[in-house]
């Protein structure tokens, strides 16, 4: 990451994660399309409409992912071997935590958090039991993103996409086994969810165990060190803040989207998959400008942080927009994945036409938010993004039905937001630019401790 030409090795780096970012929502999508193929229109509704609510509740600790991701890629840059050892273990040991945090707070709040969300009758009590399984998989959910991140830090993003794709081949099989054989529903695509994340845990702490050192996660060893979970969680929980009030604000609009009804739901979970996929491409290059630009930051090199920033950010739209496109042009096509039903079908278009064809905007937030971040500043990201994508979509909520209560319009609310977000953190990733590197030189190394804002 610290010598040579960028583009290949950014792009080299971002396709496996790409790829496993398709493959870790394949888990949705294929939980979403099996129910549709097997079962009807209200349990696609029950499974596809959760994102908002397994976002809100796991992104606090993403985030504190992308803060150990960061942490790791300062002390590599500054090859500080002994930071790197206490990293690996502390990031393993809150893996653990969070997972068993999260997968009780989430099996206790399901029902209060949809009824809250005005889920119809029909639809409520298979999503309440598909989400009460679901996060019985937290602690291996948690284990392979903390454990990617790891691994992201010294550029390996193939032996992640090696691991989910084994686990999504798992999740297929044990889908259609448990729902398409045994009828079991809503709750066999759960099960088969759970099963596979286990797999995916099993594998990435094989990967790192065998790493090579300083990378290595010696089982025998579980030490925290409360220092860099403190570096950690500065920059972390920022960045977790602002997906959790990210994911908070898609509630709002979920619970919008459940009042137009089953047919509604259903259709713009089915949409709603793609864009996902579509976003995952974004992610890819966010990870790429954090961990390239956090290496070269520790080490010094002004230069090359604001080249990783140019050619991630042009990768990210260019990309997305591409796959934004194709699926549009291929809309029919990719709704019959999930269901024949037309009026479903035609709130998936709609959510096609309206959000999914503009989603390339997002990157204009999303990079610059990441590029900061690899310098340690997690707060100012994290204020902007709120207020574009929280505050705004909140007030449109309770505007919209006065101009004109339609899906559509209700849907309009992303490419504005995105917008209006986009040129703010842009904005401001310019700013603290400037100021963060002003003062590096090519051969000056600062320390870890030095870029945690």
């Amino acid at each position: 990451m610290l010598h040579g030409p960028l583009l290949g090795k950014i792009l080299v780096f971002a396709m496996p994660l790409i790829a496993s970012g398709i493959l870790q929502q394949s888990f949705n999508a294929v939980d979403v399309a099996i129910v549709g193929n097997y079962c009807n229109a209200h349990a696609i509704a029950a499974v596809g409409s959760n994102g908002p609510i397994i976002s809100i509740l796991v992104n606090l600790f993403l985030g504190i992912a992308v803060g150990a991701n960061v942490v790791l890629a300062n002390y590599l840059g500054s090859r500080d071997a002994a930071g790197v050892r206490r990293s690996v273990s502390t990031v393993m040991i809150v893996s653990l935590m969070s997972g068993v945090l999260l997968m009780a707070v989430g099996t206790l709040m399901a029902r209060p958090i949809l009824e809250w969300m005005s889920s119809p009758p029909e639809v409520i009590d298979g999503a309440t039991t598909y989400l009460r399984i679901y996060f019985c998989g937290m602690p291996f959910m948690m284990i392979y993103n903390f454990g990617s991140a790891i691994m992201r830090s010294v550029g390996d993003t193939k032996k992640p996409f090696y691991s989910l794709l084994v686990a999504t081949v798992a999740n297929f099989l044990l889908d259609w086994l448990f729902t398409g054989v045994m009828g079991m529903g809503v709750e066999g695509v759960a099960w088969g969810t759970v099963i596979a994340n286990g797999i995916n845990a099993a594998i990435m702490v094989l990967f790192l165990v065998r790493e090579a050192e300083p990378v290595t996660l010696h089982l025998n060893r579980w030490q925290i060190s409360w220092h860099d979970f403190g570096k950690m969680l500065r920059i972390g929980i920022p960045a977790g803040l602002q997906g959790m009030v990210f994911s908070i604000s898609n509630i709002f609009i979920q619970s919008s989207i459940n009042k137009f009804g089953p047919d509604a739901i259903a259709g713009s979970a089915a949409a709603l998959t793609f864009e996902a996929y579509c976003y995952y491409i974004v992610v890819a290059f966010c990870a790429a400008v954090i961990a390239f630009a956090g290496q070269n930051f520790g080490a010094g090199n002004a230069a090359r942080c604001r080249r990783v920033f140019r050619l991630c950010m042009m990768c990210a739209i260019a990309f997305c927009a591409g796959a934004n496109f194709l699926i549009y042009w291929q809309e029919q096509w990719c709704v019959r994945l999930f269901t024949d039903d037309p009026q479903v079908a035609q709130f998936a278009y709609t959510r096609f036409h309206t959000v999914l064809v503009f989603q390339c905007i997002a990157a204009t937030y999303e990079v610059s938010g990441s590029y900061m971040r690899g310098f340690g500043y997690s707060m100012l990201p994290m204020l902007l993004t709120i207020f574009g994508t929280c505050v705004l979509r909140l007030l449109w909520v309770y505007i919209f039905p006065a101009i004109d209560y339609t899906f559509g319009t209700l849907l309009a609310v992303y490419p504005l937001t995105w917008t209006i977000t986009g040129i703010m953190v842009l904005a401001a990733a310019l700013v603290v630019q400037r100021k963060a590197l002003k003062d590096l030189r090519p051969d000056s190394h600062h320390q870890p401790d030095a870029v945690v804002k």
